[in-house]
């Protein structure tokens, strides 16, 4: 159904474009270029949902959502191009994600043995970041709407996460099982012998080389529609991450609250074949839509 409305709104999208076109050059009625010039600009989006909007609407779809923005496949980056000239354009992509969330969580004080209403607060904070950087060069033919382009482009990136917990009743020799929220796979709150204070994942790095060949369309001045496929390099690594517990030893001498880091493993996957994505190693084959100004 999907694929009926797609190519219902792109056959009548175009027949508008052909009747709107009277002057068998490339400019428009009003004299606009309509393929990309000398010192354009471009940004790239994923066309589907646009498409599919345009279908259900003239289909008659009443349920027909807004068509919502989205990025032109994986590795969820901001797409654009910068044209050298007609027929060269340089491609560019960025990511550059950093966060944390913190959620709270209250808890008996177990230091408090007189009032049942005093509670203590124990923490969760997760940070990420996130970095994703791609180039290369795009090479351009055709002297019509349509548009065949090919090239090549490298991605590299960076990613890591870490899980920080700190809880309000300390382990000590009266405490060895102090009440402590048990964050997943639901907020619930137990004595516990041991709990985890930090997760801290391994690293990863990715890097992807990947030539592309595709053709777009422009449906109207500066914009276009368009797909590609690409076949390439892909490699990723992580390495080694760390989860850190803590508990109360009775036997140390003397007896005090002990730490215990367990570490990891080490990953890796390598792939070269069409648009490898599996792992988010290259960018994606997909259906764009790109303005240029």
């Amino acid at each position: 159904m999907k694929k009926t409305i797609l190519a219902t709104a792109f056959t009548l999208v175009i027949a508008g474009v052909f009747a709107q076109d009277s002057t068998g050059g490339m400019t428009s009625k009003k004299g606009e270029a309509i393929l990309p010039e000398t010192d354009d600009w471009a940004l790239c989006i994923d066309a589907s949902p646009v498409m599919y909007y345009l279908g259900n609407m003239l289909n008659g779809n009443l349920n027909n959502n807004s068509p919502s923005w989205g990025y032109p496949g994986t590795p969820l980056a901001i797409t654009g191009k910068m044209f050298k000239d007609e027929k060269t354009a340089y491609r560019a992509m960025v990511r550059l994600g950093f966060g944390s969330t913190t959620r709270n969580n209250y808890v008996d004080d177990n230091a408090n043995t007189t009032d049942p209403t005093m509670m203590v607060t124990d923490s969760w904070k997760a940070a990420y970041h996130n970095v994703v950087l791609g180039g290369g060069l795009e090479m351009r033919r055709g002297k019509t709407r349509l548009q065949g382009f090919y090239g090549g482009m490298l991605v590299i990136g960076l990613g890591g996460k870490k899980d920080t917990y700190t809880f309000g009743n300390p382990f000590s020799s009266t405490i060895t099982t102090p009440t402590s929220t048990i964050w997943t796979p639901t907020v619930t709150a137990a004595p516990v012998g041991s709990r985890v204070i930090e997760n801290k994942g391994g690293s990863s790095f990715m890097v992807g080389l990947r030539g592309f060949i595709g053709a777009e369309y422009f449906i109207f001045p500066k914009i276009a529609v368009g797909a590609e496929f690409g076949w390439g390099l892909g490699m990723r690594s992580t390495g080694e991450g760390e989860i850190t517990t803590e508990s109360w030893d009775a036997a140390g001498n003397p007896p005090a609250v002990k730490s215990t880091v367990m570490r990891t493993g080490k990953s890796g996957s390598f792939g070269l074949d069409t648009d490898v994505n599996g792992n988010q190693m290259i960018p994606t084959g997909s259906l764009t839509l790109s303005m240029h100004f």
